[in-house]
């Protein structure tokens, strides 16, 4: 009787785990379909800059910061310096800590889950996350720590067949650098669309164009992004009043 219930139980618990992964995987799918043609385009890009598949992996699965690895590829070209570099990432990443303290409960009672977490929380993956219904009988650790590994493995896999069509496909590939270009602009539409408030994205258009005037294109990066942190912290409460607001 007992190890009938002890079978009963191991059957049990692995139709479980199939249910969370099929329902990881089909709340993850609208990430598929962006990362897997975002990552090809890194990875064209990154072996049209002289590296390989086998950095597109190393670089996806270390750094795995979607926009920031575009950026990335001219660094590595350049031979950016590292300070640089890490003023860089810094800056565009920082959103990660703010949005990132909303689930910071959450990923701390997934234990040996919880680093791989807050690494792998991407824009996408925090949409999906936020909109999540768990149903009763899944373990929503399980749930979100599959979702957070679909997403990457996504992002990785584009990275790789994007670096071996640049290897393998002889066709050139003017104009794909264009890609983070469009990116960015996605974003900032998807923003502007959804986001009643719209002075950030006002405050970081002029400081951009005033650092562009004033330092030219290879010095503007830096200042500009630090002219646009400054002015939004200055103008913080009336942004919070204004979402406030729009609630």
């Amino acid at each position: 009787m007992s190890l009938l219930l002890r079978y009963d139980g191991v059957l049990l618990m692995k139709k479980s785990s199939l249910k969370e992964v099929k329902f990881a995987f089909i709340n993850s799918l609208p990430v598929l379909f962006g990362f897997i043609f975002l990552g090809i385009a890194f990875g064209i890009l990154l072996q049209k800059a002289g590296f390989n598949y086998i950095w597109a992996f190393f670089t996806s699965l270390t750094v795995y910061a979607g926009s920031l690895q575009f950026v990335l590829v001219s660094f590595l070209s350049s031979g950016t310096a590292l300070p640089v570099v890490a003023l860089t990432t810094l800056f565009i990443n920082s959103r990660h800590m703010f949005y990132g303290l909303s689930f910071i409960e959450t990923f701390k009672s997934m234990g040996k889950r919880y680093p791989y977490m807050i690494f792998s929380l991407t824009d996408e993956t925090y949409s999906v996350l936020c909109s999540l219904k768990l149903p009763d009988e899944m373990d929503g650790n399980r749930v979100r720590f599959l979702i957070a590994l679909f997403n990457q493995s996504y992002w990785i896999i584009g990275s790789v067949l994007g670096a071996l069509i640049g290897r393998l496909i002889p066709f050139g590939f003017d104009g794909i650098e264009f890609s983070m270009t469009a990116l960015f602009v996605v974003i900032l539409v998807e923003r502007w669309k959804t986001d009643g408030v719209r002075v950030p994205a006002i405050v970081g258009l002029i400081c951009g164009i005033i650092s562009l005037l004033a330092l030219g294109a290879e010095s503007f990066l830096l200042p500009a992004l630090s002219a646009v942190v400054a002015v939004l912290l200055l103008l913080r409460p009336s942004i919070e009043g204004g979402r406030e607001a729009e609630r």
